[in-house]
């Protein structure tokens, strides 16, 4: 049970930390941090096979939205 405080903290700690956070690069890691809170805390609340699917989704998801994210703020692809 203390394993769901802490990652539950951690998401809440990311999240308040991305929101302050002024500058976009800064910003990434935390949301990175947040999502794999998140995906965890998914999997430690529901005590069901089809849990570890949902957080796989959501994980994966997440961090192909991080990415697009990064490399849009990075400059994109250079096409040329």
């Amino acid at each position: 049970m203390i394993a769901i405080y802490i990652v539950a903290a951690l998401a809440v700690f990311a999240a308040i930390r991305a929101t302050v956070e002024k500058n976009t690069g800064r910003k990434l890691p935390y949301v990175n941090v947040m999502n794999f809170a998140i995906a965890g805390t998914v999997v430690l609340l529901l005590d069901h096979p089809l849990a570890l699917v949902a957080a796989a989704a959501y994980f994966v998801g997440s961090t192909l939205e991080a990415n697009a994210i990064a490399s849009t703020y990075a400059g994109g692809e250079r096409r040329g």
